[in-house]
Protein backbone atom coordinates (compact mmCIF):
# COMPACT_ATOMS: atom_id res chain seq x y z
CA UNK A 1 0.00 0.00 0.00
CA UNK A 2 1.74 3.82 -0.88
CA UNK A 3 1.47 6.07 1.68
CA UNK A 4 -0.70 9.02 1.40
CA UNK A 5 0.24 11.98 -0.68
CA UNK A 6 2.41 14.22 1.17
CA UNK A 7 3.26 11.97 3.71
CA UNK A 8 6.72 10.42 3.33
CA UNK A 9 8.22 7.20 4.42
CA UNK A 10 11.47 6.79 6.84
CA UNK A 11 13.51 6.02 4.16
CA UNK A 12 12.68 8.87 2.09
CA UNK A 13 12.94 11.61 5.02
CA UNK A 14 16.41 10.43 5.74
CA UNK A 15 17.49 10.69 1.72
CA UNK A 16 16.04 14.03 1.66
CA UNK A 17 17.77 15.25 4.59
CA UNK A 18 20.89 13.85 3.66
CA UNK A 19 20.62 15.19 0.24
CA UNK A 20 19.56 18.79 1.55
CA UNK A 21 22.59 18.95 3.64
CA UNK A 22 24.51 17.94 0.51
CA UNK A 23 23.17 21.09 -0.72
CA UNK A 24 23.23 23.34 2.13
CA UNK A 25 27.26 22.34 2.43
CA UNK A 26 28.01 22.27 -1.27
CA UNK A 27 26.28 26.06 -1.84
CA UNK A 28 28.63 29.38 -1.48
CA UNK A 29 28.17 31.23 0.94
CA UNK A 30 25.23 34.11 0.20
CA UNK A 31 27.27 36.86 2.87
CA UNK A 32 29.00 39.09 0.61
CA UNK A 33 32.77 40.03 1.97
CA UNK A 34 34.46 43.25 0.84
CA UNK A 35 38.46 43.32 -0.05
CA UNK A 36 39.61 46.38 1.72
CA UNK A 37 43.26 47.82 2.71
CA UNK A 38 43.60 49.69 6.01
CA UNK A 39 47.08 51.18 6.49
CA UNK A 40 48.97 49.02 3.59
CA UNK A 41 47.37 45.85 5.12
CA UNK A 42 45.12 43.75 3.36
CA UNK A 43 41.54 42.68 4.86
CA UNK A 44 38.11 41.47 4.50
CA UNK A 45 35.27 42.33 5.93
CA UNK A 46 31.56 41.83 5.59
CA UNK A 47 29.82 44.70 6.91
CA UNK A 48 28.39 47.37 4.13
CA UNK A 49 29.19 49.65 6.51
CA UNK A 50 32.45 50.52 8.38
CA UNK A 51 32.74 53.12 11.36
CA UNK A 52 35.15 55.12 12.63
CA UNK A 53 36.06 52.64 15.54
CA UNK A 54 35.34 49.50 13.42
CA UNK A 55 38.03 50.84 10.94
CA UNK A 56 40.41 52.43 13.84
CA UNK A 57 40.18 48.67 15.52
CA UNK A 58 40.92 47.14 12.61
CA UNK A 59 44.29 49.06 12.17
CA UNK A 60 45.29 48.77 16.04
CA UNK A 61 44.29 45.87 17.69
CA UNK A 62 45.87 46.10 20.36
CA UNK A 63 44.77 50.21 20.57
CA UNK A 64 45.32 52.22 22.84
CA UNK A 65 41.83 53.98 21.99
CA UNK A 66 41.56 56.25 24.38
CA UNK A 67 43.36 59.01 21.92
CA UNK A 68 42.26 60.08 18.65
CA UNK A 69 42.84 58.79 15.15
CA UNK A 70 42.52 60.36 11.56
CA UNK A 71 41.12 57.96 9.29
CA UNK A 72 40.83 59.12 5.64
CA UNK A 73 39.69 56.64 3.00
CA UNK A 74 40.01 56.22 -0.72
CA UNK A 75 37.06 54.80 -2.71
CA UNK A 76 37.99 53.83 -6.02
CA UNK A 77 33.40 53.52 -7.08
CA UNK A 78 32.95 56.30 -5.46
CA UNK A 79 34.55 59.51 -3.45
CA UNK A 80 37.51 59.78 -1.22
CA UNK A 81 36.90 61.32 2.34
CA UNK A 82 37.58 61.25 5.95
CA UNK A 83 35.78 59.80 9.31
CA UNK A 84 35.52 60.91 12.69
CA UNK A 85 34.60 59.27 15.84
CA UNK A 86 30.94 58.23 15.23
CA UNK A 87 30.37 58.49 11.17
CA UNK A 88 30.49 55.75 8.78
CA UNK A 89 30.68 54.90 5.46
CA UNK A 90 29.68 52.45 2.78
CA UNK A 91 32.20 49.53 1.71
CA UNK A 92 33.07 48.84 -1.27
CA UNK A 93 35.38 46.60 -2.91
CA UNK A 94 39.32 47.57 -3.33
CA UNK A 95 38.87 50.65 -0.84
CA UNK A 96 41.46 51.75 0.88
CA UNK A 97 41.72 53.44 4.62
CA UNK A 98 44.64 55.19 6.12
CA UNK A 99 44.30 55.51 9.99
CA UNK A 100 46.91 57.44 11.90
CA UNK A 101 47.04 58.73 15.70
CA UNK A 102 47.15 62.02 15.76
CA UNK A 103 48.53 64.63 18.56
CA UNK A 104 45.20 66.44 19.16
CA UNK A 105 42.79 65.55 21.32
Amino acid sequence: MLPPLGVLSYKEKVMNSEHSAEQTAAAPSKEKTYDIVINGQQETVSDHHLTYEQVVRLAFPGGPFDILYSVSYANPHGHDGTLAPGQKTVVKDGMSFNVIKTNRS
